[in-house]
């Protein structure tokens, strides 16, 4: 093999990697029944749980969020300030857990590290010119080193959606396969699909096998610059990809929608998925993230409701 891939993942390759082999490889991949995905996620949408299951469920989906800020007007101080918020979400409750990372651009990834010192919480900066993806392959994987090198524990990538979509599935594939190359053990690589640009369900459950074979730990849907983000059906695509990877490779890799995931009703929506279709072993921020903005607060209002009956105001939680 002329590319160098982990060998647990390459079992799952062509012999010889080539445009052509991965465009056979892909093809290959089963295809999705698009009415049988929307009726499970309906039907999983319905699910209640207990009062108890409930407050469990939102501690876990706050352990499970990457906070984000990814917008221009971003500064050392509003950073800092979130990340913060990422450590001690709720000062005045301290059962609230930390958030499993905060999410940022390169320029402010010293500033978050300076705010998390100490405690749990991660790092993580996009990466390889998001949100577009479309550069240079090598100053993607410099921007990526670079990144690597001032200390984040995880990067966000995205792949070149005109790439993927024109055919050119080795040059997807070998971006993938060289900035994960360049994380090395430091830094744990997401894959940002941006399914709202693929156009089938069919594109997003071969783009996450492409992605998974070519070295992702964590497949991502969303950059969340563009509309549709993150679907409770995408997500279930991704999850099954990731199912069927598993069990022809053994290797377990990681989820994170994100984009327009707002409510308390929505994380817990998606954690039934979740555990419906991976089970206990993906129920952890190791293997599951949520993108997320405003999410937060919505669950820190129903924390404290749960715990005393009353809804506490909106304003009462700093605003990201």
């Amino acid at each position: 093999m002329a590319l160098a891939v982990a060998p647990d993942r390459a079992a799952l390759l062509p012999e010889r990697i080539t445009n052509a082999s991965l465009a056979g490889f892909l093809r290959s991949v089963p295809s999705t029944d698009e009415v049988g995905v929307e009726e499970r996620v309906a039907s999983l949408s319905t699910r209640s749980i207990k009062k108890d299951s409930k407050s469990e469920a939102l501690r876990l989906a706050v352990r499970m969020m990457d906070l984000t800020t990814l917008e221009g007007k971003d500064t050392p101080g509003k950073v800092a300030q979130m990340s913060a918020k990422a450590v001690r979400p709720d000062p005045t409750d301290p059962s609230v857990p930390s958030v499993a990372a905060v999410c940022v651009y390169p320029a402010m990834v010293p500033y978050a590290l300076e705010a998390v010192a100490g405690s749990s919480v991660k790092v993580a900066s996009v990466a390889t010119y998001f949100p577009s993806g479309q550069l240079d392959t090598k100053l993607k994987v410099t921007e990526t080193s670079r990144v690597v090198e001032m200390g984040a524990h995880e990067i966000d990538m995205v792949i070149d959606r005109g790439a993927f979509l024109s055919g050119e599935y080795f040059r997807v594939f070998d971006e993938i396969r060289r900035v994960r190359e360049v994380c090395g053990d430091q830094a744990h690589l997401k894959v940002i699909l941006e399914t709202g640009e693929l156009g089938s369900y069919d594109q997003v459950r071969r783009a996450s096998m492409l992605a998974m074979a070519a070295g992702a730990d964590f497949i991502k849907t969303s950059t969340g610059k563009v509309q549709p983000a993150a679907t409770l059906p995408v997500t279930l695509v991704m999850l099954e990809a990731i199912r069927d990877f598993y069990l022809a490779t053994g290797v377990q890799v990681g989820m994170k929608p994100a984009g327009g995931i707002r409510t308390s009703k929505d994380a817990i929506r998606y954690l039934v998925v979740l555990n419906e279709t991976l089970g206990s072993a993906w129920m952890t921020p190791d293997w599951f993230r949520f993108g997320a903005s405003t999410l937060l607060n919505d669950v820190l209002m129903q924390i404290r409701w749960l715990k005393t009956g009353r809804y506490q105001s909106a304003d009462y939680f700093t605003k990201d």
